[in-house]
């Protein structure tokens, strides 16, 4: 990508999501990262570098000052998982197997009758390929970088009627 990045649309940015890319910005300035997300309003960047030492570094771009976009590689499934799962919170539950088992199914029945697409994946469901909600499913184990869609997503859930 040579130049207006801002003025790409969201379809055109995902394909650079979950790459590892550099970025040009502003004069003389260079960061490379794996592409997390990228900001619909300001069209900024969200840049994550796995270090060596375990660690993990979030940098954000902003939109307006990119010139240039370049991908380096595509993400192998381990990077991929990484990605996704870097900034999930902890896993905490006390319910037991078959509570979380009829949770989940109620939540992903729930999302099916509103035409959100949803899989399972695990004990996780995914939602549109960019959201995931973890056990025990309330609003506030949804996690996504798109926070357009994590806001609906979980006004929706807050709002499931209790029997279905």
């Amino acid at each position: 990508m040579q130049c207006g990045w801002s003025l790409l649309d969201p379809l055109q940015w995902i394909h650079y999501v979950n790459k590892q890319v550099k970025v040009m910005a502003g004069k003389d300035e260079e960061h490379c990262g794996w592409l997390l997300t990228v900001d619909p309003v300001s069209a900024s960047l969200v840049l994550v570098d796995f270090r060596e030492d375990g660690g993990t570094s979030v940098q954000v771009v902003m939109g307006h000052a990119v010139e240039n976009v370049r991908v380096l590689q595509e993400a192998d499934e381990e990077i991929s998982d990484r990605l996704r799962t870097s900034f999930l919170p902890p896993r905490t539950c006390s319910l037991n197997p078959e509570e979380l088992r009829r949770r989940r199914e109620d939540i992903q029945s729930w999302l099916e009758k509103n035409r959100v697409p949803v899989e399972e994946e695990g004990d996780e469901l995914r939602v549109a390929g960019v959201l995931t909600i973890r056990a025990p499913y309330r609003p506030q184990d949804c996690c996504s970088s798109n926070q357009i869609i994590l806001d609906r997503i979980q006004k929706l859930i807050q709002f499931q009627p209790d029997h279905l």
